[in-house]
C-alpha cells in the first residue's frame, strides 16, 4: 500500500493487545482492505494488503501469520539489531 493510499484509508476496526495496535483499513481509492500493525513495545510496524481470496477478518485477527506467509518484515530484525547495539555500549 502506498503512502498516499494510507492517508486516504478509513479505519473499519481496531484492537490493542499487549502494546500491539492492529487496525483494519479500507482504502477508498482502490476499494481494497488492508491490516496495519504497530508494536509500541518492540518498535515494529507493518501493513498487509488483503488479497482477493483472503478474508479481511482472518488477516485482522492473525496479522503476524499473514505477514510471515507473505514474507513481510514485521520489525523483529530491527528490534534485535537495537538490542545488539545496546549490549555493545
Amino acid at each position: 500500500m502506498t503512502a498516499s493510499a494510507l492517508i486516504s484509508a478509513r479505519e473499519l476496526q481496531s484492537r490493542i493487545n499487549d502494546a500491539i495496535h492492529v487496525r483494519l483499513l479500507w482504502c477508498e481509492p482502490d476499494g481494497r482492505p488492508s491490516v496495519a500493525a504497530n508494536d509500541s513495545k518492540g518498535g515494529g510496524e507493518f501493513c498487509v494488503e488483503v488479497r482477493d481470496r483472503e478474508r479481511a477478518p482472518n488477516v485482522f485477527h492473525h496479522p503476524y501469520a499473514y505477514a510471515a506467509y507473505l514474507g513481510i518484515d514485521t520489525g523483529a530484525v530491527a528490534a534485535d539489531a537495537t538490542a545488539a547495539i545496546a549490549l555493545r555500549v
